[in-house]
Order: structure tokens, then C-alpha cells, then sequence
């Protein structure tokens, strides 16, 4: 029952953040949001400060902590807001939820299957490599949780 709650979860995810797709399309500018933003705007650092209540050498900081990516979400948030935008955070899964959990499942269950498969070739007990796909599904099936995933390198 959770896994099915989780799969739909998944899903819902996966469909929010294919919009984000391909993410290279928000990668920031090379001197960051903030500085291209304030540019396009026509504004100073000086009148950025005084909307931010902040000196104007603390506005420069604040852009280059950005565009070196050391910069806190409060502050690039208080930014945003300073220049009349919204901040918008998110983590982009470089493939789909479903596709990076099937794929994680898929080369455990793998390598468990041909540590067994050494031994028992080992033992002159070789297995077929010809039903391989329906053992790994079987391994899957039956012995992998979805928590089982993400224990082990």
C-alpha cells in the first residue's frame, strides 16, 4: 500500500518538474540573477541597497556570492523580493523519479544475481543466462523495498 502511495507520489513529482525540462534552460547568468535582473532594470546597487535596507557593498556581496553559489535562500529571496520577483527553488532530477528508482532497483538486483551466479558456477552449478530478465524482475519483486535502494553504494 505505501509503495502505491509512493509510486503516485512519484508520478505527481515527475509530472510538476517536467516542466523544469531540460533544466540547462534556468541556469542562472554567468553574474548571477540578481546583477542581470538589477541591470536589465536600470538599477544601481545603491538603489537596490536602499529597496533591500542595505548598504551598497553589501548588494555587490551579495551578487557575488551568487554567482560563486555561496549565497543563503533568505538573502537571494530578500533580492527577489527587492526587485520585484519571486524566488522559484527546486531540485531538477536529471531523469524521471520512476526511471532513477527502476534503474537503482534494477543494477542491485544484478549484481546480487551474479554474485549468486559466481558461486555457483564456483560449484559447477552455472545458472542460464537466458532467463535473466525474468530473475532480475523476480529480485525486484520479491526481495528489494523501495528503502533497500538507497543503503548501499
Amino acid at each position: 500500500m505505501k509503495g502505491e502511495v509512493r509510486k503516485r507520489a512519484r508520478k505527481r513529482l515527475d509530472e510538476r518538474l517536467r516542466a523544469l525540462q531540460p533544466a540547462e534552460n534556468f541556469r542562472a547568468p554567468p553574474k548571477g540573477w540578481v546583477r542581470a535582473l538589477r541591470d536589465a532594470l536600470g538599477m544601481t546597487g545603491a538603489q537596490l541597497g536602499s529597496r533591500m535596507g542595505i548598504r551598497p557593498q553589501t548588494v555587490e556581496t551579495i551578487e557575488k556570492s551568487e554567482a560563486s553559489g555561496t549565497i543563503q535562500l533568505g538573502t537571494l529571496r530578500r533580492a527577489a523580493e527587492a526587485l520585484d520577483c519571486t524566488l522559484v527553488y527546486a531540485l531538477v532530477p536529471n531523469t524521471s523519479l520512476e526511471i532513477s528508482l527502476n534503474e537503482r532497483a534494477r543494477k542491485i538486483a544484478l549484481r546480487e544475481l551474479q554474485r549468486v551466479a559466481h558461486t555457483m558456477r564456483l560449484e559447477a552449478q552455472g545458472t542460464n543466462d537466458a532467463d535473466l530478465e525474468s530473475r532480475i524482475q523476480a529480485y525486484i519483486r520479491d526481495q528489494l523495498s523501495e528503502r533497500d535502494l538507497w543503503s548501499e553504494k
